[in-house]
């Protein structure tokens, strides 16, 4: 996916600018980036992160920068913000999301006549390239960004640095939250809420669906309503938003524990104690443990200082080896027990097959496992919240096709949790990881536990309804 975060202030932004888009670094880990515009124009920096934190590459730079406006990114794609040249100024852009239509977006433009697009490494279009070649086709702003969100297919929120302000922009189906924060003599925008108290701001705004906004220090204008259809990502809530958030005003935290409840709720075995897989899985097993008095513990523990998150390297081998290197076991909460453990998902699941037959080697007697959303059947068409190299690395898809062994497959069978289909496939997945039981939250138990009603809310990874 990816974080963006922006400031216009009063006072010099940089030091700001710098710790919200830190904020962010749990939405990416492939390249971070900061703009500021001053009277001599724009300074721009922009590093690779995949081995190290965001903090540690631009701590000289902010030294060098000075500006009441920026704008940063933290992206799991290209290379951002950018500066651009255009008719309607120069100005800075970063966005998240994704375009599906890039070949036929690009074909367009080039009919134009009077366009080009640099070269990434591995050959494309810099999607956020592309994103400011549209709105450059705007006879304003304003105009240019709903162009864009208008022949964009995916999503895109974006901000843009220019020298009225930054205008601020949520997708068209609002699938990522962007948000505005107030204090005196400066205003924020956001991805993560959770940005804000750190740094002293309150909620002003959360734009709504295709919601156009400029902030100035001294104010924000609204450019355009937002729309009537909501379709915000409910991964969100499952694993990528970070605890202290709120989309649409409701926390993070509170819904994973919530969801954990439920988990309880319908339980149907006997354990002697509840876990997290780390740290995804903690705030469902505290629900689950408070909901049915099992008591929660820790069989294994997370070694954050050195090792970044294990689902981020695209190499498979290394993907392994973090997630392996990170959580180190402790026999004395393993041996001998009944453990039942909460994730958030499972995606692959080749990092949790190794995670539980490590269990079993330090003694557990029952590994049961409970997912805190139905099983994934798609890959994210939206924000690679779920992205896989083909669906067939999914772990449901996986075991769909060893039950139907043939590549012509209705999936629609395996969406409902009432069908002989999905239990077949859950029971396949079970003994594929190992279980001694596994069990996955329903569609309508996750709904209720977010608290949206399901036609606001995109469910494409589950049962292909975005």
């Amino acid at each position: 996916m990816g974080g963006i975060f922006g400031v216009v202030s009063k006072e010099d932004c940089v030091k700001e600018l710098f710790y919200g888009t830190d904020y962010h670094s749990h939405l990416g880990t492939r390249r971070g980036g900061l703009a500021v515009l001053n009277r001599r124009g724009f300074t721009r920096f922009i590093h690779n992160i995949e081995n190290s934190q965001f903090r540690s590459k631009f701590e000289d730079d902010i030294e060098k920068m000075t500006g009441k406006m920026g704008i940063g990114c933290i992206s799991d794609t290209e290379d951002q913000p950018l500066i651009i040249s255009s008719h309607l100024g120069n100005y800075a852009i970063v966005t998240v999301g994704r375009i599906n239509n890039v070949r036929e977006l690009v074909k367009r433009t080039f009919a134009k006549r009077a366009s080009h697009f640099s070269e990434m490494s591995g050959g494309g279009v810099n999607p956020t390239e592309l994103v400011a070649t549209l709105i450059s086709q705007g006879e304003t702003f304003v105009k240019g960004i709903q162009y864009a969100q208008e022949v964009i297919e995916g999503s895109c929120s974006l901000l843009l640095l220019t020298g009225d302000g930054i205008y601020a922009a949520r997708d068209r189906l609002g699938r990522t939250p962007l948000v505005i924060g107030e204090k005196e003599d400066a205003h924020c925008v956001s991805i993560e809420r959770s940005a804000f108290p750190n740094l002293g701001y309150q909620l002003a705004k959360e734009l709504g669906p295709g919601e156009i906004a400029l902030l100035r220090s001294e104010g924000v204008e609204q450019k355009t309503p937002p729309g009537d259809v909501l379709r915000i990502c409910a991964f969100l809530w499952v694993y990528y938003g970070y605890p202290a958030s709120r989309y649409e005003g409701i926390n993070v935290e509170i819904v994973r524990n919530r969801s954990g409840a439920v988990l309880a709720q319908r339980n149907t075995v006997d354990v002697d104690m509840v876990a997290g897989i780390p740290d995804s899985g903690t705030p469902y097993a505290v629900g689950y443990a408070n909901e049915s008095t099992i008591p929660y513990c820790r069989p294994f523990v997370k070694y954050t200082p050195t090792w970044p998150r294990s689902f981020m390297p695209h190499n498979h081998a290394i993907r392994k080896l973090v997630a392996r290197m990170k959580l180190i076991p402790i026999r004395e909460l393993i041996e001998g027990q009944r453990l039942l453990f909460c994730e958030d998902s499972i995606v692959r699941g080749t990092q949790l097959n190794e995670t539980v037959q490590r269990l079993y080697d330090y003694g557990a007697r029952e590994v049961h496992m409970r997912p805190a959303c139905p099983p994934l059947l798609y890959s994210c068409r939206f924000l690679n919240f779920s992205q896989s190299r083909s669906e067939l690395e999914l772990a449901a898809r996986r075991a769909i096709r060893v039950i139907e062994d043939k590549d012509d497959i209705s999936l629609e069978p395996y969406t409902s949790s009432d069908t002989d289909k999905y239990r077949s496939m859950v029971e396949q997945i079970r003994r594929e990881m190992n279980f001694t039981s596994l069990s996955y939250q329903t569609m309508s138990d996750m709904i209720e536990a977010i608290g949206l009603g399901k036609e606001s809310v995109c469910t494409y990874c589950w049962d292909g309804q975005g």
